[in-house]
């Protein structure tokens, strides 16, 4: 999993991926594709 200051980036790169918020941090999981998961904070 990648950490990174911006995630918009991540999150266009697939249509699949979806922004969640958990324990103060956000992260974008993707269920298709698992390698788009990202984490920021």
């Amino acid at each position: 999993m990648k950490v990174r200051n911006s995630l918009k980036s991540a999150k266009t790169r697939d249509k699949n991926c979806r922004i969640v918020r958990r324990r103060g941090r956000v992260y974008v999981i993707n269920k298709r594709n698992p390698r788009f998961k990202v984490r920021q904070g």
